[in-house]
């Protein structure tokens, strides 16, 4: 037996709790694993709280993270004592994941622990960093660099704003922060933003093309967020798309596309092919300070992940958030 968080939907409603899970209920794999950390991140808040319509079987262990140590494989590149991290590939959604003490799982979907980061560091990270390094990998393969401009990071100071900040300050960029908390701004500017742009000024429509200011963009926003700042990017600038937090929708004109050659590029960290993720992971070891990542970091039990994922998606929270799987 093993404990885990377990999310049911029956005619009692949705619900999560932690749950003594026997191991002949983990699902098939060939390769299972004794976690040691998992995370919070905005999905697996949606997960939790069934706010959003993540989880696509029941019963289901949310946590789309997980770092640990293989305890048995039959898969030809993973033996017992491995360490490994997994991010995404519809764990927590369609296939059991990481807020439990065990996860069995397919071998492929796997990346070997970098040897830069401890466990916990790897989890500071987690899906959100690794999908800000996709999105500052995406905005150099479309050449973008540091003498071009300032990058704008919208929701930076959740958890992929935070790690883009910190890796695009690292690697020499300027950084304009955006944040609805106006408390956040020492924070931001620790990990290198060079400047705060209040979130208000990005959230209510706005004209198709504005005062070109920004050279590249990271946002996690989405709708009229998104909108704007693809309005105000300069000539020839890349904006990177990987979130949703303010919507789905996309209330833009084609005019930063066609009149200025801005370039909208999509990033997805849930199906990435692995030869991307180990160029990311490899570059994070090599780019991310690993000094920054207790600034942006707040470690919790199993236990408190539930009423932590409703905090979450109240944007009350601040940073990373660690879930050791053990306690």
């Amino acid at each position: 037996m093993f404990k885990g968080i377990l999310i049911d939907k029956d005619e009692a409603g949705y619900r999560a709790a932690v749950r003594d899970i026997d191991e002949s209920q983990l699902p098939d794999g060939d390769v299972t694993v004794r976690v040691q950390y998992s995370t919070l991140n905005y999905k697996d808040g949606l997960a939790i709280t069934g706010k959003g319509p993540v989880v696509r079987k029941f019963p289901m262990v949310p946590g789309i993270d997980l770092v640990g140590t293989v305890e048995s494989s039959s898969h030809p590149d993973w033996q017992a004592g491995d360490a490994v991290v997994l991010n995404g590939w519809g764990v927590g959604e369609g296939h059991w994941g990481g807020l439990a003490q065990k996860a069995r799982l397919k071998g492929d979907w796997l990346v070997p622990l970098p040897a830069a980061f401890t466990p916990q560091q790897a989890m500071a990270i987690g899906t959100a960093g690794y999908t800000a390094m996709l999105c500052v990998l995406a905005l150099e393969r479309h050449g973008v660099t540091p003498d071009q401009g300032e990058i704008v990071v919208t929701g930076a100071a959740g958890g992929v704003g935070s790690v883009a900040v910190a890796l695009l300050a690292k690697l020499g960029y300027t950084v304009a922060a955006v944040t609805g908390r106006a408390a956040e701004a020492d924070y931001l500017k620790q990990l290198g933003a060079a400047s705060i742009v209040d979130r208000a000024e990005l959230v209510a429509p706005g004209r198709p093309l504005a005062k070109e200011r920004w050279a590249g963009a990271v946002d996690v926003v989405g709708s009229h967020v998104l909108a704007n700042v693809c309005a105000a990017t300069k000539y020839g600038g890349v904006v990177t798309a990987c979130g949703l937090a303010g919507g789905m929708d996309l209330p833009a004109s084609v005019a930063p596309f066609i009149l200025r050659g801005v370039t909208l590029a999509g990033v997805d960290s849930v199906m990435c092919p692995r030869p991307r993720r180990l160029e990311a992971w490899q570059r994070l070891a090599r780019d991310l300070d690993p000094g920054l990542l207790a600034a942006m970091t707040k470690e919790i039990a199993l236990a408190d992940a539930i009423p932590t994922a409703a905090r979450l998606l109240e944007g009350q929270v601040r940073g990373r958030v660690v879930v050791d799987v053990n306690r």
